[in-house]
């Protein structure tokens, strides 16, 4: 049996928002939602794994730090992997006995609203099915973990159904295509705020739910009536419809966290001058050519066609002027090529720094388990020292 297993899973980026929950304990949504799987060699978290007799508890280290192993959501993980194994005699009993070790990190800011737990939950189950051998749908696993966890475990475009049966069970996601359909989508994440968020968006979700009148419209009329017409605009690739309904999504998600009493406000004026330059430029376009979507967070997420990113990248460098050489991290950029932008835009400079760098991906594959490591254990189990 392998000794230690490590995998690498994707953070997504909801082009229909999964926002609150029909059961909380079982984390079944409201609504069904649809994401973008992103590259995981760009944005992704690492998770390594080990049983062995020798460990006298279970133990986990986020990011360096160890931390509590008794969160319900992770220990819920935890407990169904094991029954499973069980049930399928995927390992011997004496295997079962042992504890386990976890190490994780993310190569992105945790809890800043990209999907941090996501990436976590997917790389978390992905290696703990592994190691213990089990066959299940991982999506379902993962959402026990964090509900928008399931629709990490596949590349491409991801629908999480919200399913009917009280158990959960067909609160699944599934692809709507694989990583190959699009090849030219490209992504471009706008960092805006790197540090933790205000609200938590378990906590904002239940606000939400309680106090929102607008809720109830999303949940019963605008989900269901743009759902089916993106997941198509996508099979179609038509951009247009696409990037139209991606936008509207995120506006009135955000306009529904708005109504909320007391209100979860999740964007910025830094965010709002984003909207006003996608929309600006696809003005001047004469079409659609750039849609922004942004999760319970001030960061954007640009989606676009490969040919569009060298001209947006000229008219985010007019917007948002930038002081660092590194600022575009990722794939690499195409150079910029320079957009006509009016010159009364702006009456005086604008101001510098305001985005404090970009992400520039694609959408890419599901969780990958690394044969040969490198791991984030060390021989003993236990985290390799950092090197100061």
């Amino acid at each position: 049996m392998t000794d230690i297993i490590s995998v690498i899973a994707p953070i997504n980026m909801a082009v229909i928002k999964y926002w609150g929950k029909r059961d909380e304990k079982l984390i079944i949504p409201l609504n069904d939602s649809v994401s973008g799987t992103l590259d995981p060699k760009v944005m992704c978290a690492k998770t390594s794994v080990c049983a062995r007799s020798a460990f006298e508890e279970d133990v986990l280290w986020l990011n360096g730090i160890k931390e509590s192993i008794t969160s319900e959501r992770l220990q819920n993980c935890l407990k169904k992997i094991r029954e499973l194994a069980v049930e399928q005699k995927s390992v011997d009993e004496e295997f079962l006995k042992f504890k386990v070790h976890i190490c994780s990190e993310n190569n992105f800011p945790t809890a800043a609203g990209l999907a941090s737990s996501a990436a976590g939950y997917a790389c978390l189950v992905t290696a703990l099915a592994t190691l213990y051998k089990v066959k299940t749908d991982i999506s379902a696993l993962a959402r026990i973990g964090s509900g928008s966890a399931c629709r990490s475990v596949y590349g491409g475009f991801v629908r999480w159904y919200a399913g009917s049966n009280p158990d959960g069970s067909d609160s699944i996601a599934k692809p709507v295509v694989d990583s190959s359909h699009w090849p030219d989508m490209r992504v471009l994440v706008l960092v805006i705020a790197d540090t933790k968020k205000h609200t938590s968006s378990t906590k904002g979700m239940k606000t939400t739910v309680e106090t929102s009148e607008l809720m109830k419209h999303r949940i019963q009329v605008s989900v269901p009536s743009r759902i089916e017409k993106l997941c198509e605009a996508i099979v179609k690739k038509d951009f247009p419809t696409f990037a139209e309904l991606t936008m509207k999504d995120s506006n009135e998600f955000h306009a529904v966290c708005l109504s909320a009493f007391p209100p979860c406000v999740y964007l910025t004026n830094t965010s709002l001058k984003i909207i006003e330059m996608v929309h600006y430029y696809n003005n001047i376009c004469g079409t659609i050519k750039v849609a922004y979507t942004f999760d319970a967070g001030p960061n954007a997420c640009l989606y676009l066609l490969e040919e569009e990113v060298p001209k947006i990248l000229s008219v985010i460098k007019y917007f948002f002027p930038f002081s660092s050489e590194d600022f575009i991290k990722g794939l690499k950029a195409p150079p910029i090529k320079e957009f006509p932008i009016e010159s009364h835009i702006y009456k005086s400079a604008p101001e510098k720094d305001l985005i404090n760098y970009i992400i520039y991906t694609k959408v890419g594959e599901g969780p990958i388990v690394l044969k040969d490591g490198p791991h984030l254990l060390n021989e003993h189990g236990k985290p390799h020292e950092k090197k100061i």
